[in-house]
């Protein structure tokens, strides 16, 4: 689904930079440039991250 019209920019495409390493909406904004015009996508990224961000702990709690 697209989260910034603007740019383009799906959740996949967050997602994807979540697992490179980016951990928050401002690594995001830097790499893909989300929420970095309107805005208006800002708080839908921040909980994309959010959520990555959980998941992650819980995988990495598991290994």
């Amino acid at each position: 689904m697209y989260v910034c019209i603007c740019r383009q920019i799906t959740d996949h495409q967050i997602r994807d930079v979540c697992r490179g390493g980016a951990s928050s909406l401002t690594d995001v904004r830097t790499k893909l440039g989300v929420a970095s015009e309107c805005g208006k996508c800002g708080k839908l990224a921040q909980t994309i991250v959010n959520e990555y961000n959980k998941a992650a702990i819980f995988v990495n709690a598991a290994c």
